[in-house]
């Protein structure tokens, strides 16, 4: 295995043109050929129409992002050398499962579709995610206590999403606000993923899982919630089920890829969100996302530089422009 990590982000990076690096490439147009079927129409097509707002639907970018996902996934993989690891930010972590083959395209779009049915479903009231950056740990916990909201993801020393019941929320960042913190704002989000608001779609989707194809990861995939590496069936649909009403623990996540001998990292996109993280908390690692290239190609090219640089070896390959 190289010192290669693959990252597939969640929501809140979709954009209009996520779909247009793919254009012309045979084993991406086999992909989205797959999600029209599952979806019923032909996601490029969708957001060539769709308002902006409505990219951040959740039972619409779910299925959206693990389509871009696994798409430039299909592109890559025949280009680049068998990375150590995958790691998958929320919904990202069942599209990693798509990544690596414990999954067909177009049981990984179903179960993103019932993901979203099933964290919908059991978020009754108005609710969703905020980020606050600046405020360390006691700081937060005490600001959760005292609005009623908890700890949904665990980006960094101090950087956190809370999620909540929107006024709480609100409550929270304002406070956050008043105590110095950077950043506190909203995020696009309308439920209270990954906390215990959403143990009731815990249940229901571990039931969706225990009954889907779903197989054993080749390439280890990283348990959101404790940073663990999931080799096996049981142990992956425990935590993608688990995942959605308990804190993801994200920092812990990226500690054990680099603890896995992972000096290599390519976020999968849109977005960058996960590149600019962890180019925070891992200084000396080359973290770039495919939307900061022009072209796949352009992201293999890097990738292969670095792996290169870090191994001292011989470039296996041309330079492609």
């Amino acid at each position: 295995m190289t010192g290669l990590a693959i990252l597939c982000p969640g929501q809140g990076g979709q954009h209009h043109a996520m779909f247009d690096k793919l254009t012309g490439m045979s084993a991406a147009e086999e992909t989205l050929a797959q999600a029209a079927v599952v979806s019923g129409e032909d996601p490029r097509t969708w957001l060539r129409h769709a308002a902006p707002e409505a990219l951040f639907d959740n039972r619409v970018a779910q299925p959206l992002l693990c389509t871009a996902m696994l798409a430039t996934w299909a592109v890559l993989r025949g280009q680049l050398p068998a990375p150590r690891v995958f790691a998958g930010y929320s919904v990202g972590e069942l599209a990693a499962y798509g990544c690596v083959g414990a999954l067909d395209v177009a049981e990984t779009l179903r179960l993103a579709h019932a993901r979203a049915a099933c964290m919908d479903a059991a978020s009754n009231t108005a609710a969703g995610l905020a980020a606050v950056r600046g405020l360390n740990r006691t700081r937060i916990d005490a600001l959760c206590h005292e609005h009623g909201v908890q700890i949904a993801i665990v980006n960094s020393p101090d950087h956190y999403v809370i999620g909540g019941a929107a006024s709480g929320l609100d409550r929270l960042l304002a406070a956050a606000r008043t105590q110095g913190a950077p950043t506190a704002r909203r995020l696009p989000v309308t439920v209270a993923a990954h906390t215990p608001g959403l143990c009731a779609a815990s249940a229901a989707f571990g039931e969706v899982l225990a009954h889907s194809a779903l197989g054993m990861p080749a390439i280890p995939v990283l348990a959101g919630i404790s940073g663990a590496p999931v080799g096996d069936r049981d142990t992956a649909i425990k935590m993608l089920a688990a995942q959605l009403s308990t804190t993801v623990d994200w920092a812990a996540c990226m500690q054990a890829a680099y603890e896995m001998g992972a000096r290599v990292f390519l976020e999968l996109g849109p977005g960058a969100a996960l590149t600019h993280m962890l180019r925070e908390s891992h200084a000396d690692v080359a973290a770039r996302s495919v939307d900061e290239f022009r072209t796949l190609p352009g992201a293999c090219d890097w990738v292969e530089q670095q792996l290169t640089r870090i191994s001292g070896t011989t470039p296996s390959t041309a330079i492609r422009n």
